[in-house]
């Protein structure tokens, strides 16, 4: 009892010292779902404020005629790094939201492997360091595009665009191994750790969306993986995979690149339909309409995605046949779309709705979804697609299906959960404020740019000539861009301000919208354990009426919290000194007298040694003796008994 008295004075939650280290070792070794989201959430914010100065660079550039703010390779590296973002911005923020609710979502105390959620952290740093490392290099950032595109990723003699190819390959690699270590541990939780009554139907569609997505993860990401281990070997070792000099095939690289980047793009958008789902029904007063029918939509929407990579490439040759089917499946990816649409209005229709500001970013939301819903449809048109492909057309209609269909989504979720994860509220005043930036700002960037496109602007210019007519257009976008970037940081400046600040903030209390799923029976800030005794379910909202659809069960049982643990973060960094390895790997290493390997191999081996050691330690490492009673607990959240 003096030990608990002792923790508890500290600030902790229980009587160990592993949920008592508040410093950064105990962020370093954390555990915790909660800790990790947070990890997540912040180094990917980190990264979606730089991805915005990249593309308020790019606007500037062209906000007028032949300017010459930033050179045309300046430019090139500015997009492509500004387009990386998906993988470094938007889909750990989804992660952070994944690793954050799908454990209370359905009764558990953390992810099925704890250990691995933190190592897919850990690896995703040491691939967001690898992009970040590309900037400090001469010629190390890359060029390609988001995209990767051939020649330009290739080494090619006398032409060689330096070592950007290398740092996004190498970061790609590293970061689509932390997503898919993220997706095996999602998928486990929600099959393995439902608590009792939680079926498949009473999941809240949040976790459906976190399901889907990890499945579409472990799908479509090992095939990029082969095709940039294959580009890597052409690079350095003389293979020709996607050389067509050789006798290799340009197009094989658009096939594995789509194969999975097709997918991905539903991969950016599910975790938005997910929160959308659950912030309409609360701010609504309504059940969610047509509960399965979104589930089953969502389900044909991935298989559709996966089945029609080859949309991306409607103007690579690919022959008529072709061309009608992709044709064919894209007009089929509206049907589950308008019925997911659909759903939410009926939502909405004859609801008590109350206009907090995640419900106003849910809204908006659904205007910008509605938007490039619709021009999906009109590049589903074969011959459409064709005049309006590689046109700024097509950027507009990526910017409001993918940014515009992740970020009101991320942004919404956001003030939707940091009260929960606070336990402090935050200002409604100014989140309204930030909204009507975000909004207004958007729309101006992006709505211009289909008039671009009508006007034969391409994609990926550098600049033109004031003759053409495209000055305006492109005034107006460049000054949206900056009132939409204004908006995005105050926004996270709010979320900043909110977590470090909350003590002196309004409490929120235990369910301040009066949501339905099982993390708002839970006490806010969730404590290291989430539920003292495991709850048991009887409805698909178990919080209505303040829970009359759950019941807490086990009462008298003991429960147990793993302990931290150091192995993830030295795994993590094995992986980065094994990728550094690749990268030192000098482009010219095999041309006599022009560079040596011998510090590659240094560096690989170490890494391999480090990881090597740390799995070993990972298997023998006792997962701790923490086992705790619930009279144990803080005294705020007394035994029931």
């Amino acid at each position: 009892k003096a030990h608990i008295a002792k923790a508890v004075k500290r600030g902790g939650d229980l009587g160990s010292p592993q949920y008592n280290d508040k410093g950064i070792a105990g962020w370093i070794t954390a555990t915790d779902h909660k800790k990790i989201a947070v990890l997540f959430g912040v180094f990917a914010l980190l990264h979606l404020v730089a991805g915005g100065v990249e593309g308020i660079l790019i606007r500037a550039q062209l906000a007028h005629p032949e300017a010459d703010i930033v050179s045309p390779r300046d430019y090139y590296q500015l997009f492509t790094m500004h387009g990386t973002m998906i993988f470094l911005a938007v889909i750990p923020l989804g992660t952070a939201f994944f690793s954050f609710a799908i454990p209370p979502q359905v009764g558990a105390r953390n992810m099925a492997f704890p250990r691995i959620n933190a190592f897919s952290f850990w690896c995703y740093l040491s691939g967001a360091a690898i992009f970040d490392a590309s900037r400090l290099v001469p010629s190390g950032t890359p060029t390609g595009g988001w995209s990767g595109n051939i020649p330009f990723s290739l080494k090619i003699p006398y032409g060689d665009f330096g070592a950007g190819a290398d740092f996004w390959i190498i970061g790609l690699l590293i970061l689509n191994l932390s997503s898919l270590l993220a997706s095996f541990n999602f998928i486990t939780t929600i099959v393995n750790l439902r608590c009792p009554g939680m079926t498949m139907m009473r999941l809240p569609v949040f976790t459906w969306m976190a399901l889907f997505t990890s499945i579409l993860y472990v799908i479509a990401f090992p095939v990029v993986s082969i095709a940039l281990a294959e580009l890597y070997l052409d690079r350095h070792f003389g293979t020709h995979f996607f050389s067509t000099l050789p006798g290799g095939k340009t197009i094989l690289w658009q096939h594995f690149f789509w194969m999975s980047g097709h997918p991905e793009l539903y991969i950016l958008i599910l975790p938005g339909i997910g929160i959308i789902s659950e912030i309409l029904p609360t701010f609504s007063r309504n059940p969610l309409r047509g509960y399965s029918l979104v589930i089953f939509s969502v389900a044909l929407l991935g298989f559709l995605g996966i089945s029609s990579w080859n949309q991306e490439m409607s103007t690579a040759g690919i022959g008529v046949v072709a061309k009608k089917g992709l044709s064919i499946l894209a007009m089929l990816t509206t049907i589950p779309t308008g019925l997911i649409l659909t759903s939410w209005l009926l939502t909405l229709r004859g609801g008590g709705i109350r206009f907090k500001t995640p419900m106003l970013f849910a809204l908006g939301f659904i205007a910008i979804f509605i938007f490039g819903w619709i021009t999906s449809i009109m590049h589903a048109t074969a011959a459409v697609d064709a005049q309006l492909h590689d046109s700024y057309f097509e950027v507009a209609h990526l910017h409001y299906l993918l940014v515009g269909g992740s970020l009101f989504a991320i942004l919404a979720g956001f003030y939707f959960w940091i009260p929960k994860l606070t336990g402090a509220m935050m200002d409604e005043w100014f989140g309204k404020l930030c909204f009507l930036f975000i909004f207004t700002g958007f729309n101006i960037t992006f709505l211009p740019m289909h008039y671009l496109g009508l006007e034969e602007m391409p994609r990926r210019v550098h600049t033109y000539k004031p003759a053409i007519g495209w000055d305006e257009p492109n005034s107006i976008t460049s000054l949206g861009a900056l009132i939409l970037g204004f908006g995005v940081l105050f926004s996270i400046i709010q979320v900043a301000y909110t977590t470090i600040n909350k003590k002196k903030l309004p409490k929120a209390g235990n369910d301040p919208w009066r949501a339905g799923t099982l993390e708002w029976t839970t006490p806010s800030p969730m404590p290291a354990y989430n539920f003292i005794q495991i709850p048991e379910v009887s409805s698909r909202t178990p919080n209505t009426g303040g829970g009359a659809g759950s019941t807490a069960t086990g009462h008298t049982e003991t429960f147990f919290l793993p302990n931290r643990s150091w192995n993830p973060f030295f795994t993590g960094a094995g992986v980065f000194i094994l990728a550094s390895g690749f990268l030192s790997w000098n482009v010219h290493w095999h041309f006599p007298g022009e560079g040596t390997w011998e510090p590659a191999l240094a560096l690989l081996a170490i890494g391999f040694t480090i990881i090597f050691m740390c799995i070993v330690s990972w298997g023998i490492e006792s997962p701790g003796n923490n086992n705790f009673h619930p009279s144990q607990v803080h005294p705020n959240h007394p035994d029931p008994e």
